[in-house]
């Protein structure tokens, strides 16, 4: 099983921040959303958010592939009119590729390293 660390930030907004939270709440993710993220072979994901930074941590099967996984996102109107939404609370980190939303985090220290 492999492991992705990402980050991204939200708007440094307030009301914008809960609400970012309220939708990714146990069941405020659409199911549509949910099924993209499992067929595409993601076994965990996890969110954590400190002020307006956000973290994520993605555990994955030997069959994903993010080539793919990016390909069927942008082929799926329901996981575009997800991340049309999601970009109303989201902003790209300073250093972010243009386009690009969630960075990879490289690991830095490990205590079983």
């Amino acid at each position: 099983m492999q492991r992705y660390c990402l980050a991204l930030d939200l708007k440094n907004d307030p009301v914008l921040i809960e609400k970012y939270k309220a939708y990714h709440a146990q069941g405020g993710v659409w199911p549509e959303i949910l099924e993209s993220i499992k067929s595409a072979g993601i076994t965990d994901m996890q969110i954590f958010c400190t002020g307006n930074r956000l973290f994520m941590i993605m555990e994955v099967s030997a069959s994903f592939d993010s080539t793919q996984k990016a390909k069927a996102d942008a082929e799926n109107p329901k996981v575009q009119e997800w991340e049309t939404l999601m970009d109303q609370f989201q902003l790209p980190l300073p250093w972010a590729k243009e386009g690009q939303k969630w960075v990879p985090m490289d690991q830095i220290f490990g205590l079983k390293n």
